[in-house]
Order: C-alpha cells, then structure tokens, then sequence
C-alpha cells in the first residue's frame, strides 16, 4: 500500500524516478514556462509536507532521544542515535538535495529562457548575477551531496553485501573510506562553488569549465569506487569469505541476540532419563491436571454449534489463560485450582444479520454489542466427549441475563455481571446510545431483552454541529436527519481493538491476539449490572535501525514487549502501562507523551495475575533463536547446527508446531507455573534438539530458558511420535474404522510436555461429522519411553501406562510397545 515511508524509500532508491521528474520539468518550462515553475513548486512544498507529516514521530523524538548506553562497533556511536537522530538527517538529506536539485534545474532552464534565446534560436550566455545565482545553488547542491555521504558511511551498518549484516570486509575496507572521501571532494566542490560566487561570477566558458571539472573531479571517482568495492567483495572476500567476515559476523552475531532480547536466554542442558514413576505423576498434578486436551480449533467449532444461541452471535476467537477458580468437591469442601481455561467472547456481528432486519436503524441503534463468554478448562471432557463448560449460556432459573456456571463452580468465583462487550474484535460498525430506541440486550427463551448503554465511552451528539460534523466524518449522512437521537445521545465508534489502539499510539506495534480477561477490579461495588470484562494487549516498541541486527524475514531488528495495554470491553477506557522500563525507545516516548503511560505496578492486581508472555514477541524469538544460538563465527557461517520449527499433522495437513501454553514445574523449580513453550529440530532431521520456554508468573515474569538436548542421543520429535502412532496397527486400525463416510478423524496437537526428567507426548483424538460439524474427543493418545497408550480419557492413559499389566482392548484402551523398524531406526538417528 502507498505510504509515507514508501514514498520516501522510493525516492532515496530510484534515480529513474528523478531523472524522468528532471526531463518533464525541461519538457514543461520550454512549452509553458510560467505554469511549470509554479506547478513546480506546488509539487515540492506538497510532497516536503507530506513526508515531514509522515515521519512526525522520527522528528517528535529526535530531541528526546534516551540514550541505550552501548555503542556500534564500527564507530562506537551510541544506539540511540541511529534509532532518533540518523532517520531525520536522512530525512533532511534528502529534503535539502531535492530542493537544490529541482530548483537549480528550474532556474538554469528559466535563464536559458530568458529574453529572446528560444525565437532567436541563438543563447546570448548568463549574465554575472545570473551565473552568482547558479553558482551557488550548485555550492548548496554540492554541499547536500557531501551531507549525503556522511550519512551513507554511517548506513553501511545496515549492509546487505555478503555473509553479514551489517558492515562487512568490504564496506569496513573500501567502501567506508571511499563514502568519505566523496564526501569530502563534494564539500571541496562546493566550498569552491560558493567562493566563485562571491570572486569570478563572470568569466565566459566558466559554467562549462565548472561541469567538466565536476565529472572528472567527482562522477568518475564514485564509478570507481563502486566497481572498485565489487571486484574486491568477488575477487578477494568470496574466495575466502569465513576468514574475512568473521570479525564482523561476530560483530552481527552479538547485536542480533542483542536486539531480539536473545543474550537474555538462560540455557541449561535436559537429558530425558524416562524414569517417571506413579509417585512423580502424582506429586506433578498441577502439569497433569492441565494438559490441554481441547484447542482454540474444536472449541470453536463445538461453541458456533451449541453456544452462539442466535444467529447474529459468534465466536471470533479464544485464548488460553490461566484462573484460580474455587469448586466444590464430592463432599462438598472447597478447593482452589489454578486451571488453564479456553476463553471465549460472545460478540454480535452484525454482518450476519439477514433479510429485511438490516436496517440502518438496527445497525447503529438496536445491535450494539455481544453478551457473555464460554469458559472452558482445557483438560475436561462433558458428556458426549463435547467440551465441559464452567461457564455458558446466557439465563438461569432465577435470573434471564446471568450466565450459567457449572455446578461444581463456588458462585462468585467468577465474576459475571453483566457482560456486555461494546468494545471488541467484531465491533466494527459505530453505535448511537442512550436514543429513543432501546438496544437489544440478549435473547430471553422466544423473547429479546433491551437496554440502555450508561457507560463512560462515547462522545454526546448534543448539537447540530456535532451531528454534522460526525455525519460527514462518518460519511453517515442519516445521524444528520434521524428522530431517535436525544440530548443524551453518544456515538462509538473505532470501536474494534485494532482500529482503537493505532489511532492512540500509532508509534507501537500491537499482538495480533487480544485476549479477553474477567476480573473483578474492585469497583462494582457489588452490583449484578457490573462489567468485568477487560481486552488486554500486549504493545512493542519496534525498530528497523538497530546497527548489525539481522532482522530477517521481520520488517523490524530491535524488539521490546515495552507496554500492556488494557481496553474496557463495557466503557472503552484504554490504559498504557511500561512493562519494560529499561527499553530506551518506550522511555523516548515517555518523556514525549508523560500523560499517556502509567507503570505497570499500576496495573490492578487481579489483571496482573493475567498477564502472558506475548505469543507474537515468543514466536520472533523463536524464529531468530534458530540460527542465532550459534554463537561461534565458524559454526554460524557453515551452519553446522542450524535448528529448524517441527512438523506436525493436524486434521491430514502438516504444518509448522506452534508455541503452546502449559501450567508445569520446570526442572528445578519449586512450584508449577504457567509457561510458553516452544520445540526445536535440527534442520534436516525430525528428533528434538531443545525447548525455549516463556515464564509469565510472579518475579520470574519475562524470563527465557533454553533446555538443550544431549546432541549424542535420539530424542523422538514431533513427526516421529506421529509416525509411530500411525504406523500401530491396531490403534491405526481403529481410526480407520472412525475415519468413515460421514464422519472424520482430527488429530489434534501433539505436545511434548516435560515432566521431572522426563518427555510426555500428548495427541487427543477428536471425531467430527463432515457436515455441521460438532468435535467430540474421542481418544487421547500418551507416548512415553518405549510405550504408545491409547484410551477414552487422559486419566485412563496414564493409569494403562503405569500397569504392569496391559488391560484387555474391550475398555477402549490400547498400550503397545513402540515397534521401530530397523529401516525406521536409520532414519530417525541423529
């Protein structure tokens, strides 16, 4: 799409661009020359406009730079600099040499116009003040152009020539000092310029003296310089390409773990001994308790089918987070859980409304917003195998708009209210509130209920004015004329959270995956009409100017979870909060907008126990992990242990393994706690290599582990258990006999899930109906040691592990020994 930014590169790229500008300005002033020169100048304080609008965060922190307190190798500047201030001398560069080029073109094709030269056909030449004028335009010209150099010298840390990142071999030995000493032959040009100006302004043939002295003086050295740096990168760094680069890969090395937050991993060695003994399993509970049995995938697909209850109602999405929920057990004592929960917003989207109700009535005054959310534990199966809800629905005995909680839930362990979502991921049309039409609430049995928003959010539409301005805004030219807006109307609008948050602090990148929280902050005061519902963001302070940071396939090289955004799903109230005080570009943006964060210790506690390790930060992490925890230049350039991301089959089709929640008590580590975690393969072979891990609780919140496997011995990866379990007769056998017209076998997640000194691999089994399809579990499968279980619950999997008997195949269950062929064996060897 076109842009500020795009406009800008293609300018400072494109010299075909600027040549043909050139020859259409020539062609212009010899045809009409007055309209030209104006429309000329239209064109330049346009285009000089936009771009300074474009990059008005570049120049908003050019003076608040925070500096990082490390410098680039090469010439030992600080960070910042490159970051705040090397973006504006660009951006000023490039200003400069396009107002001097343009307008020293315009005035030399203006004076050989002049009096009578184009009837004549015969040029007279240029008087003195016309040749002083020209003189120095070309001085101030010459003067940008050696501005510009100095800027090239100081972006050959951003170099794509070669093995390296950054300034290698060749940009360090002969493109830097060439960039500098153009430099200074152009401000030598245009010192001299400028002094002919003031002493020898009229001397004849000086203007053609001058050209030819600039050819040789200037063009043909920097064509030398180029073919220069090519036949050395060819004929000298190729050849011997590790010796050459190898300080500066080391260079590259350090500052993309640097910029990624990679040097802050703490690596450990995990050597699986597969001695887990019934004792452990039970003293793991935790772990057990929440292995996550139901994915976003199924969930969703058994929610549109059994909670969405109304046609206009869907589930965009759900998340996993983790809650401390209070239940009865069978003797009636309570207990508290923490549980890994499937969340799930019921929004209204109104792009599902049919017929003669899509009205523009119904649009922006009647569906305003969805009601209530599913709340499912990941490892609990209901009747049927369907997914067990501890909170659905919407209406119990006594009360139409409550939601229902699931018996064994202590009521008021969960904060519902009401539930009202206003502001969400569907919200995408603008509503009018609190006007003489009432808004659908929820659907009660055959009826609807309606209600009148009185929240914070909005803004009132109490004048003629305002209705007009908002109609033509909005291009919703019927707020203008309609009866049902009262004194106390409010308009919402850029009501979904990726609309609402860029057009607040458009300088961040956002998650692509809020995710919806319930939490009581304490300021209901006990009402049944309280909204408990919070969108919590996770925002980043990004970079594409970090020097040698190789970013990849990422638009970005520097990266910092810096801020957590919190959004009101009920009053659309949005709250910033400095999640990693020490990064220099969220403190640069502090001290430009000292109203807009608050520190995180601000954040309420009941939302700070939600706070996740953010998946698309984790997954950058991983991306760049692969390669650059080869921290030895030999071994990084011949990538001798490169990683790679594992394959899995979900649903018949392979796909990359993607980083996963668990509540586990890592090796070591006195309690079980709520961690991101993701695998690794070495390239070219599918067994395990390591595990990156994400902790998200307490004190440890933020922190990496790095679980290394022993090189020397073969830890089954993904792929393989797979291979293994599809290869079973028997258990291969009974899903064939599932996988019949009608219906489908879904082999869901397989997770690799550390216990002790130990590796679970965890597959469930879901069984769906090829049409209005309705998920039900039908099999988990455990892989352990040299054994594959398969039975109808997880809890009955690991019992059939531990048996010193294999229980006969009529319950349901099948445990085999893991039966590898010796062809197989070959294969899977590191």
């Amino acid at each position: 799409p076109f842009s500020g930014v795009a406009l800008w590169k293609l300018l400072q790229e494109s010299t075909v661009t600027l040549g043909l500008l050139m020859v259409a300005i020539m062609v212009g002033v010899f045809v009409q020359f007055r309209w030209t020169v104006r429309l000329v100048a239209a064109v330049l304080v346009t285009l000089f406009g936009y771009l300074a609008a474009n990059h008005w965060t570049r120049i908003l922190t050019f003076n608040k730079a925070t500096p990082f307190y490390t410098q680039d190798p090469l010439f030992h500047l600080d960070i910042s600099f490159y970051i705040f201030r090397l973006p504006v001398l660009e951006l000023l560069s490039l200003w400069l040499t396009g107002l001097f080029s343009l307008t020293l073109l315009t005035c030399l094709l203006t004076y050989l116009c002049s009096g009578n030269s184009l009837s004549d056909g015969k040029f007279p030449g240029f008087s003195p003040p016309q040749l002083r004028h020209l003189y120095e335009l070309g001085g101030l010209l010459m003067g940008a152009i050696a501005l510009q150099h100095s800027i090239n010298t100081l972006t050959l840390v951003y170099s794509h020539r070669g093995a390296v990142y950054g300034a290698g071999y060749t940009d360090v030995i002969v493109q830097l000092p060439w960039e500098i000493g153009l430099g200074c032959i152009a401000l030598g040009l245009a010192a001299g310029l400028l002094y002919r100006s003031r002493t020898f302004p009229h001397q004849r043939g000086s203007l053609l003296t001058l050209v030819k002295l600039l050819f040789w003086v200037y063009l043909i050295p920097a064509l030398l310089g180029f073919l220069l740096a090519q036949g050395i990168q060819r004929v000298n760094v190729q050849p011997n390409e590790l010796e050459r680069e190898t300080p500066y890969l080391t260079r590259s090395i350090a500052a993309t773990r640097a910029a990624f937050g990679l040097n802050r991993i703490e690596a450990k060695t995990f050597d699986p001994k597969n001695n887990l003994t019934p004792a452990q399993i039970a003293a793991n509970g935790p772990t057990i308790d929440n292995i996550r049995l139901w994915d976003t995938r199924p969930l969703l697909k058994a929610n549109r089918q059994l909670q969405e209850i109304r046609l206009y109602y869907t589930f965009n999405d759900a998340d996993i987070d983790r809650y401390s929920i209070q239940r009865y057990d069978e003797a009636g004592n309570i207990s508290t859980q923490v549980q890994q929960m499937l969340l799930a917003p019921r929004e209204l989207d109104y792009d599902k409304v049919e017929g003669v109700t899509k009205t523009w009535v119904n649009e922006h005054l009647v569906y305003t917003h969805g009601y209530g959310f599913t709340m499912s534990p990941v490892n609990r199966v209901g009747d049927g195998g369907l997914p067990a809800y501890d909170v659905q629905d919407i209406g119990t005995e006594t009360d139409a708009g409550r939601l229902q909680l699931a018996p064994d839930i202590v009521p008021d362990s969960i904060p519902l209210g009401r539930p009202r979502i206003y502001f969400g991921e569907l919200t995408h049309t603008h509503v009018m509130t609190s006007t003489k039409v009432e808004e659908f609430d929820f659907p009660s049995g055959p009826d609807n209920v309606f209600t009148t928003y009185d929240g914070r959010g909005g803004i009132r539409l109490d004048s003629w004015w305002r209705r007009l301005l908002f109609a033509v805004y909005l291009r919703d030219w019927p707020i203008l004329f309609t009866q049902n807006l009262t004194p106390e109307t409010r308009i919402l609008f850029r009501r979904t959270i990726s609309d609402r948050l860029p057009q607040i602090a458009p300088f961040l990148r956002y998650d692509k995956d809020p995710y919806l929280v319930v939490a009581d902050l304490g300021n209901s005061n006990g009402s049944d009409e309280a909204n408990y519902l919070y969108w919590m963001i996770d925002a980043y302070t990004t970079s594409d100017r970090y020097p040698y940071s190789d970013p990849g396939p990422h638009p970005f090289n520097y990266i910092r979870n810096s801020v957590k955004v919190v959004v009101d799903a009920y009053h659309g109230d949005v709250t910033f909060y400095i999640a990693d005080p020490t990064d220099p570009i969220i403190q640069t943006w502090n001290k430009v907008f000292p109203d807009l964060f608050k520190p995180l210790e601000q954040l309420p506690t009941p939302l700070r126990a939600h706070l996740r390790y953010p998946t698309d930060l984790f997954s950058t992490q991983s991306e760049r992990l692969l390669t650059y925890h080869m921290e030895e230049p030999r071994v990084f350039y011949n990538r001798e242990d490169q990683w790679t991301t594992p394959q899995e089959i979900y649903a018949d089709n392979p796909q990359a393994v993607d980083p996963y929640h668990l509540i586990m008590q890592l090796p070591g580590e006195p309690r079980a706690e709520f961690i991101l975690l993701h695998p690794y393969s070495p390239v070219a072979r599918p067994n395990l290599i390591a595990w990156l891990a994400a902790r998200a609780d307490g004190d440890n919140y933020g922190k990496l582990l790095l679980y290394q496997f022993p090189k020397q011995r073969l830890i089954f990866g993904v792929s393989q258990i797979e291979a293994l379990i599809n290869q079973d007769p028997l258990i291969s056998q009974q899903i064939s006999l599932w996988d019949t017209q009608g219906s489908r076998v879904v082999q869901g997640n397989l997770l690799v899930i550390p216990i002790e000194e130990s590796l679970f691999y965890v597959e469930p089994i879901y069984l769906e109906a090829e049409r209005n399809s309705l998920p039900t579990l039908a099999r988990v499968i455990i892989a352990y040691d040299n054994t594959i279980v398969m039975a109808p619950t997880l809890d009955q999997a690991i019992q059939e592990l531990f048996a010193a008997d294999a229980s006969e195949d009529a319950s349901g269950v099948i445990r085999r020994p893991v039966e590898t062929p010796g062809p197989l064996l070959d294969l899977l060897a590191p």
